[in-house]
């Protein structure tokens, strides 16, 4: 039989459904997604390399690799055959003689027209198809980041930064929260190695769930048996990534950046390489292969997990799976970039494979002011 409110429950009771605050496990995931071509395409491996408008995401302490002139990055990618949408824009503006700079992200994932059962089975226990309605469950966010050099010599540089950022998100006009937290990033660069580290939620995260349901509503999930949500606090702990990365240069104009990352979580026990309830660790490994800083190639694994064999649960016998990426970038000119990623969303044992573009676009400032009029 089908149930009236399935699918909204689905969705919300996912969420919360508590009165009290709480530390989720895989709370507000939509910002662990990524952002840029380049970084799914290595595998998410970032932390330490990042020197873009995208670092106001990975790790804003390399916000200060954007020099001179401002960096503006947007990509746009659709998971599920189209189903779910994910945007991702970011501008950094680099200031104080290139000793500060300032960046602004903006990142929404949505999932448009959702069928809304609710109303689905009349009163007198027909199903009425003409009742149906779609609605929208969409998840935003707004980080603000600003970066500062410590140190800069000939051979080392060191950088700090830090997010606030801003969240909102909304199912239909039967929930909404509202939240904000803090990150940390730490960078800092030799002449062929870097090493980074990003807290991200440094003060736990939150978000604030509202619900409005109307009185029919109402009506309809208690007579289905199903809980009505009430205000709650939903908790996202701490996460830590680290990592180091170091240029190869194999002759002129060629070089081979190998980053490798470690992505550790607080919130309780998951499936990965070191797997506790106290902490967990995710490694992430990626390579980019730079030919005359105009054609690149890159490669990287990521989401290491133990599974079961071919679906074989009576041996017992598991097997470690992963998170494939691969891509290319372009850059035409002295300040467009293109770069294309393809990836498995999912991992091995669930091929997920998806196409991201994401473009970047230095705003170069003019080379040739106007001379003073006599």
């Amino acid at each position: 039989m089908i149930t009236r409110a399935t699918l909204i429950l689905s969705v919300i009771l996912l969420c919360c459904v508590k009165p009290f605050a709480q530390i989720r496990i895989y709370s507000n995931e939509f910002l662990n997604i990524g952002a840029g071509s380049r970084a799914f395409g290595m595998g998410s491996a970032q932390v330490a390399s990042v020197n873009d408008a995208t670092a106001g995401y990975w790790n804003p302490a390399g916000l200060t690799g954007v020099q001179n002139d401002p960096s503006l990055s947007l990509m746009h990618a659709e998971y599920f055959a189209g189903i779910g949408k994910y945007d991702f824009g970011a501008l950094a503006i680099p200031v104080a003689n290139n000793k500060r700079t300032v960046g602004l992200s903006f990142l929404r994932f949505a999932v448009d027209d959702i069928p809304n059962t609710l109303y689905l089975i009349e009163p007198d226990g027909s199903v009425n198809y003409a009742n149906i309605r779609s609605f929208s469950s969409a998840d935003y966010a707004v980080i603000l980041s600003v970066a500062q050099k410590l140190k800069e010599t000939a051979n080392k540089q060191m950088s700090i930064g830090v997010n606030a950022k801003v969240i909102h998100r909304n199912v239909g006009t039967f929930a909404r929260a509202w939240g904000f937290g803090l990150d940390l990033g730490f960078q800092m660069k030799g002449k062929n190695w870097s090493f980074g580290a990003a807290a991200r939620d440094i003060t736990t995260t939150f978000n604030a769930w509202s619900f409005s349901f109307t009185e029919r509503e109402k009506e309809v999930l208690f007579l289905t048996n199903n809980e009505i949500p009430v205000k709650s606090t939903e908790l996202t702990a701490p996460r830590l990534v680290v990592g180091g990365a170091y240029d190869f240069k194999f002759r002129k104009n060629v070089t081979l950046k190998a980053e490798a990352n470690l992505d550790f979580t607080f919130d309780g026990q998951r499936n990965t390489v070191i797997s506790s309830d106290v902490i967990n660790a995710d490694p992430r490994i990626g390579v980019e292969l730079n030919l005359k800083d105009v054609f690149f190639l890159r490669g990287g694994v990521f989401n290491f997990q133990k599974t079961y064999a071919d679906g074989d649960t009576l041996n017992q016998k598991k097997v470690w799976i992963y998170q494939p990426g691969a891509g290319a970038g372009f850059k035409l000119g002295t300040a467009f970039y293109v770069d294309y990623a393809f990836t498995n969303l999912a991992n091995q044992s669930n091929p997920l494979y998806t196409h991201i573009v994401s473009l970047r676009l230095d705003l170069l400032k003019s080379k040739n002011p106007k001379k003073k009029s006599k």
